[in-house]
C-alpha cells in the first residue's frame, strides 16, 4: 500500500471523524441506553445466575456484557449511514471519479466506526463496574482480546450489508433484525444454559455467541488471555468472512437509493 493509498484512506477517516465529533448524539445514546436497560435486567440475571450455582452473583456479570454486545450491533446502522449519506448528498459520483479504489473506500470507512465500537464497549464495561458493581474475576486484557475482534466483526457486518443492500431502508431492517436475533441467540438476553433447546445447536453460528462466551469466561470464570483465544479467533474468522462478502459485492458503480 503506497503513500497515495494511505493518504486517500486517511482523508476519508478524517472526514468521518469530523462528522462524528460534530454530532456525537448517536454515540452517546447508544452508550447510555444499555446502561438504562441494565438497571431493569440485573435483578433477573441475579436470580438466573444464582440458580446456576453462582451464589455471589449480583446479575451484572450477565447484564453488562449482554447489553454491551446487544447494543454494539446497532453500530451497523452507523456504518450504513456513513456510506448511504454520500448518495443522499449526491457526493458519491465525486468519490467514484476520484483516484480512490473500492478497497480504499471500504478501508477508509471502517476506521472511525471501529474506534467508536471499541470506545463504546470500554465505556459500557467501565460504567457497569461503577454503577452496577460488575466484578471482573479474570484478566482485563482478556476482555480486550475478545472485544476488539467483536468490534471489527460488527463493523464488517455493516459493510457487508452496505454492499448487498440497495436502499437505506433495507439496511435498517436487516441491521435491526440482526442485532435482535444475535442478542437472543448469542446469549446476550439470557444465559446460554437458559436458551430454548432449538437454539442451542445453532447458537455457535452467530458471532454474539462467541463474544458472550469469551466475556463470561473472563468475568465469571476468572479466565485470562489464553482461555479466550478460541472465541477471539472465531470472531476474527467471522470478520474475515464478512470482509470477503464486502469485497465480493462492493461496487462503486452500484446505484444506491438513499431514503426509500
Amino acid at each position: 500500500m503506497g503513500d497515495g493509498s494511505l493518504g486517500r484512506i486517511g482523508a476519508l477517516v478524517r472526514h468521518d471523524a469530523r462528522l462524528m465529533v460534530r454530532d456525537p448524539a448517536p454515540l452517546i445514546v447508544r452508550t447510555v441506553m444499555p446502561l438504562l436497560i441494565m438497571g431493569f435486567m440485573q435483578p433477573l440475571f441475579r436470580v438466573a445466575l444464582r440458580a446456576q450455582g453462582v451464589q455471589d452473583a449480583n446479575g451484572a456479570e450477565q447484564a453488562v456484557p449482554g447489553m454491551a454486545v446487544m447494543f454494539l450491533f446497532f453500530i451497523v446502522n452507523v456504518v450504513g449511514f456513513a456510506m448511504f449519506r454520500e448518495h443522499g448528498w449526491n457526493t458519491w459520483e465525486r468519490l467514484r471519479a476520484g483516484p480512490a479504489r473500492p478497497f480504499e473506500l471500504v478501508a477508509g470507512r471502517v476506521v472511525v466506526p471501529l474506534a467508536v465500537a471499541v470506545l463504546q464497549l470500554a465505556v459500557v464495561f467501565a460504567a457497569g463496574g461503577l454503577l452496577f458493581g460488575l466484578r471482573v474475576r479474570g484478566s482485563y486484557l482478556g476482555l480486550v482480546v475478545v472485544g476488539v475482534p467483536l468490534a471489527l466483526c460488527v463493523v464488517m457486518l455493516g459493510m457487508a450489508l452496505v454492499s448487498v443492500c440497495r436502499t437505506v431502508s433495507q439496511l435498517l431492517v436487516f441491521a435491526n433484525l440482526a442485532a435482535l436475533f444475535f442478542a437472543g441467540l448469542g446469549g446476550a438476553l439470557t444465559p446460554h444454559s437458559a436458551l430454548p433447546e432449538w437454539a442451542l445447536p445453532i447458537a455457535p453460528a452467530v458471532p454474539s455467541y462467541w463474544a458472550m462466551r469469551g466475556f463470561s469466561t473472563v468475568v465469571l470464570d476468572g479466565g485470562g488471555v489464553r482461555s479466550v483465544l478460541l472465541p477471539a479467533s472465531l470472531l476474527c474468522l467471522f470478520a474475515i468472512g464478512l470482509t470477503a462478502v464486502t469485497l465480493a459485492f462492493f461496487r462503486t458503480d452500484h446505484r444506491k437509493i438513499s431514503w426509500s
